[in-house]
């Protein structure tokens, strides 16, 4: 097949959406598909362009067989409502001329679109209309609902036009997926014919990420009988990270030690809050090369989410914790996707709430053996559910079909 990808995030950036597209156009083409992708520099999640690449600029690399088209993006300092638009806009407009350049050159059998960002979504749907290809549509997030639950952007008038514009746009597409159940059938209720839709879960390579010693966790001073409760990856507005201040001043003078590792929008504030606390280590947002041996210093993972973002996303990392053996703390309401995917492999608690995250904590730093049983069960569920060789091999047969 031809594949055109269209979508704001692409390696080499090592979190988030950027790094399951790439996986993912990167998979097809060792399967003999000739993959092209339409994106921007890298810039996430540190809000910054990549070193060695241009914000202004139009440039093509080929990466791991994927013939990369690399569009201008504005990229804010501060990420924050209007600026954000802006920014979301700068690559809808920099990257349609050629999204359909390439659709009409290429002539693919199919376009996928990736989502966020929507704003871009038309210009996908117009490329695959002149490339005389099937569309499909990949939501990661819901990012109209996101941005209005959690304050981003607000206005009771501007809220019922752009999901109105978005089921309108969703029903554009021969296939629409998204990463949950709940997700998928949000999409139902947003207007996309249930035959439409289709469950497309983020993944890990269980192969790579698996229960290992751990280099990192050798090298931070730990006492001796330290128990490491460790969040790795993105700190930004959807993330709800600085409960993990407040998580840890309430475990000060135990034998829990917390690690935190990223980058994002809300570091620098929860970097201030947590500089005076000696059992909270820092690490740089490690490399793909060094995940596992990251992954594997933690004795608990913790996954904090905002209240108002559940079923809206999904956090990518939680695949990655599974897969490395280790239980998993999240912030999670009854209910929720996330609170279903950690029964049995971890703590599910109410989200923003910091004293039942250390109670929890605590709970499992008392008890060896459960968390080596939860932990167990955890690398189960990560090998059954979210194993990446079985989930993009279902959807090579999708995109077949199509």
């Amino acid at each position: 097949m031809k594949i055109l990808i269209h979508g704001l995030n692409y390696a080499p950036e090592p979190t988030g959406i950027g790094k399951f597209t790439a996986e993912m156009a990167e998979w097809l083409a060792r399967r003999g598909h000739r993959v092209e992708v339409v994106t921007t520099p890298p810039y996430y999640p540190a809000w910054k362009i990549g070193e060695g690449y241009s914000g202004w600029l139009w440039r093509n690399e080929t990466i791991n067989g994927v013939r990369v088209h690399r569009c201008p993006l504005y990229v804010p300092g501060r990420p924050r409502g209007l600026s954000r638009l802006v920014h979301l806009a700068s690559f809808a407009a920099s990257s349609l001329p050629v999204a359909i350049a390439r659709a009409i050159v290429m002539r693919p059998d199919v376009v996928i679109a990736v989502a966020p960002a929507l704003v871009s979504v038309p210009g996908s749907r117009i490329a695959a209309w002149l490339g005389g290809a099937p569309a499909t549509l990949h939501i990661q997030d819901f990012e109209i609902d996101a941005a209005f639950a959690l304050g981003i952007v607000s206005g009771g008038g501007l809220r019922r036009f752009a999901l109105g514009l978005e089921s309108c746009l969703l029903r554009r597409f021969q296939r629409v997926s998204s990463i949950t159940p709940a997700m998928v059938a949000r999409l139902v209720d947003k207007g996309v014919t249930p035959s439409r839709t289709l469950l497309f879960p983020n993944w890990v390579d269980t192969k790579e990420i698996r229960p290992a010693a751990s280099e990192p966790r050798r090298a931070i001073d730990l006492p001796e009988g330290a128990v490491v409760a460790l969040y790795s990856g993105n700190m930004g507005e959807k993330q709800g990270v600085e409960t993990l201040a407040d998580v840890a001043a309430t475990l000060s003078g135990s034998n829990v030690h917390m690690v935190l590792a990223g980058a994002g929008a809300a570091a620098p504030r929860l970097q201030a809050a947590t500089q005076a606390m000696a059992h909270v280590h820092w690490l740089a947002l490690q490399p793909a090369s060094r995940l596992n041996d990251l992954l594997n210093a933690a004795d608990i993972h913790l996954l904090p989410q905002r209240a108002d973002a559940a079923d809206l996303v999904m956090p990518s990392k939680l695949a990655f914790m599974l897969a490395s053996g280790r239980p998993v703390v999240a912030g999670a309401a009854a209910g929720t996707a996330l609170a279903r995917a950690i029964e049995g492999c971890g703590i599910a608690v109410p989200p923003g709430d910091a004293a039942a995250m250390a109670g929890a904590i605590r709970e499992l730093a008392r008890d060896e053996p459960r968390r080596r049983s939860l932990g167990a069960k955890a690398r189960e569920r990560a090998v059954a559910e979210w194993d990446r060789e079985a989930i993009l091999l279902a959807y090579e047969r999708v995109l077949e079909s199509l």
